[in-house]
């Protein structure tokens, strides 16, 4: 149940009021946003229809490159109207839906990154018995899980913050709405939901992250101590750099924006750190996981050779 409050919309303010420098943004946010959905479709669409591919690495990079078009749907259609519109407004329950859906991807995001890991681990460190252990119900099972997971998380914040009373301002300082800006327009405490966000964001961030690490250590371990040949290292390696940047690139920014104190933080870092991983993130995944992957780039070659 919604809270009862005086406010039934919001106005984001967006990035900047410099007229001048909309349409130069409007067109670089646009291009991003198109690389962004035509990467990963691309990529999704070579997943499900190339057999080659039908593996649990790829399975796992299908379902990331879903998020990342989603992720960036969410926030970005948004803000680009805004660049145009004198109102700029959204409505309570579309707030409180892009908060939710923001929070559901990004949280689903994390704990796919720590699972692609484990597969990779499995895959170097058990190479045997990789096929009995990463079989295709558990990744289906693991899948299931962490977007069910990532939908309950962000459902908690999603009920907790449109329980709160809004009864003042309602212009968030933001292009999206969040928790942190909306929790600074509540008439009221918000300690229950700084906690939360604290420490159930905070562990859904931090949990994944350390899990992930933890495979990469036991990767570069058992390769440097049961691998005599330097060329197989360097392969070995070579099928884990995709992940291990775009783990680098997902989680810097994220882990700036929610660790630190809200107080003290700079407006304008806030959003150029989100621009960072709702935008700009999710378009280099694809050009990342192509540019370093012969399977897919094969796959993509095999895929266009066809329909032309």
């Amino acid at each position: 149940m919604l809270n009862q409050t005086l406010v039934t919309e919001f106005l984001l303010l967006g990035l900047t009021d410099i007229q001048e420098l909309k349409p130069f943004l409007f067109v670089v946010l646009l291009t991003i946003y198109l690389v962004n959905v035509a990467g990963n479709g691309a990529i999704l669409m070579i997943v499900i229809s190339d057999s080659r591919l039908h593996s649990p690495m790829y399975f796992f990079l299908g379902n990331m490159s879903c998020l990342d078009i989603c992720y960036s749907t969410v926030t970005l259609p948004k803000m680009l109207e805004n660049f145009f519109s004198t109102h700029k407004a959204i409505s309570f329950i579309g707030c409180i839906s892009q908060l939710h859906f923001f929070h559901f991807l990004g949280s689903t995001e994390s704990l796919l990154l720590a699972v692609m890991a484990f597969d990779r681990f499995v895959a170097i460190c058990k190479p045997l018995h990789y096929t009995v252990i990463m079989n295709p119900l558990l990744c289906t099972q693991m899948a299931v899980t962490i977007w069910a997971i990532g939908f309950f998380h962000a459902l908690l914040h999603s009920i907790m913050t449109s329980r709160l009373n809004f009864c003042g301002p309602n212009h968030i300082h933001h292009f999206f709405c969040d928790v942190k800006p909306l929790l600074e327009l509540v008439c009221g405490d918000t300690e229950l939901n700084q906690r939360l966000l604290n420490t159930v964001t905070g562990t859904l961030a931090i949990g994944p992250f350390f899990l992930t690490l933890l495979s990469y250590f036991y990767i570069i371990t058992y390769l440097f101590l049961k691998t005599q040949s330097c060329s197989m290292l360097h392969r070995a390696l070579s099928t884990c750099a995709s992940h291990f940047t775009v783990f680098i690139l997902f989680y810097a920014p994220v882990i700036f924006t929610y660790i630190r104190p809200t107080s003290g933080s700079s407006m304008d870092m806030d959003w150029l750190i989100a621009i960072m991983y709702t935008v700009v993130t999710p378009a280099l995944n694809p050009l990342i996981y192509t540019l370093r992957n012969k399977e897919v780039k094969g796959a993509l070659n095999r895929a266009i050779r066809r329909r032309f």
